[in-house]
């Protein structure tokens, strides 16, 4: 029988404990297990970076949130990223990835896997030829957001997984932005789902963590045994933190969807915003394709002052419920300068963001509060 995404992100994983009845997962902090007898591990536990029930129940539960075989759990979603290139990456092979990547992932590549003599090229992953002609002999891995962060480009998932796949590469989706509630891409041929569940997963600002969530089984083996080879893992507290917020992820992925409808109409509409980036307008390029693949359009604003830098700045120093900070996702809402913050990596690079961008994660506060906030830092 199958079930809705509400009663998954609920239950998935997360049946009452047997000694005790328990409803919710229990935390096992626990680093080994006492085994039956010399190689008889009970249930298959016998160290838990190798294993442990409470990260596994978090696993099980994105899995199906995700509609994959197979779903792994990370330190963070940066080790999740690293993880799956040192699987199915080698020395002397190529990447493409979005030219508006998350500065952290731009970073992973530029200044550690190219370094390990993995290769890369940014392509606006909005443009189908682009990426297509991006695509070397030795792609092994088309690499793409959406929405992208901080630009917000939509990519369409199901004509990249077709132009990867034609050239023998895996299409990777980092799925951050949208969360499993607004867009699965395993549904339209992506072979791996890369979250950061710090953001909307997790959803309340107190956890970090990442995931990797397979299409198929025999990757999601490969990347299993590469997870505990390298040993990222997240913690049993960490897992119980994320799983408890997942609970909660489609009631707020709506609210936040609501808020950050009201707020970008708000912005576009404002004589001191020279742009307003976001999939849910008519007037963002990606609308329709965003329209086709996600349920809604997301809780992330991206705007450019029409003051230029300056003008960005002081209004990112001017909210007060809006809070001036790095990260997205959680219920309260957080406003950041990318250029000066969480994309500074790429300055000077060929992803180097405008620098009158203000980025938003709408959270899910009364939204006339979140409008007033905004109307006062505008000025």
């Amino acid at each position: 029988m199958s079930h809705g995404f509400e009663t998954l992100a609920i239950h998935a994983g997360q049946d009452p404990e047997a000694r005790t009845g328990a409803v919710i997962p229990p935390i096992y902090q626990t680093s080994t297990y006492a085994q039956d007898a010399v190689g008889a591990p009970r249930q298959g536990y016998e160290y838990s970076r190798s294993g442990n029930p409470t990260r596994d129940a978090l696993q099980e539960c994105l899995a199906a949130l995700e509609g994959g075989p197979v779903g792994l759990t990370f330190a963070s979603g940066l080790a999740a990223e690293d993880t799956l290139l040192r699987t199915v990456c080698k020395p002397g092979d190529h990447v493409v990835i979005p030219d508006d990547a998350y500065g952290g992932t731009y970073r992973l590549f530029a200044r550690v896997a190219e370094r390990w003599g993995l290769e890369y090229t940014p392509a606006k992953v909005s443009d189908v030829d682009a990426v297509r002609a991006a695509i070397r002999p030795n792609t092994k891995i088309v690499w793409i957001e959406t929405p992208t962060n901080p630009l917000l480009g939509i990519a369409d998932i199901a004509a990249l997984a077709a132009v990867a796949h034609e050239a023998g590469a895996l299409l990777a989706v980092d799925n951050t932005f949208a969360s499993p509630y607004l867009q699965q891409p395993i549904a339209h041929g992506a072979d791996v789902v890369v979250h950061s569940t710090t953001k909307y997963v997790g959803g309340h600002s107190d956890v970090v963590g990442g995931a990797l969530i397979a299409a198929d089984k025999g990757l999601g083996e490969e990347l299993r045994y590469h997870q505990n080879a390298m040993g990222a893992v997240n913690g049993p507290f960490d897992a119980w933190l994320t799983l408890r917020g997942i609970k909660t992820l489609g009631v707020r992925m709506d609210r936040h969807c609501d808020n950050a409808e009201r707020i970008a109409a708000y912005l576009e509409g404002h004589a001191k915003v020279a742009q307003v980036i976001y999939p849910g307008l008519p007037s963002h390029p990606g609308h329709e394709v965003a329209a086709k693949q996600m349920r809604r359009f997301g809780g992330m604003i991206s705007f450019r002052a029409a003051g230029g830098e300056d003008q960005a700045v002081e209004v990112c120093n001017r909210t007060k419920l809006f809070v001036l900070a790095e990260s997205l996702g959680g219920v309260e809402s957080l406003i950041e300068h990318p250029g000066r913050m969480t994309h500074a990596s790429a300055a000077g690079s060929p992803l180097e963001v405008p620098a009158d961008l203000v980025r938003l994660s709408v959270g899910i506060e009364t939204v006339d509060d979140l409008l007033a906030d905004l109307e006062q830092a505008l000025g």
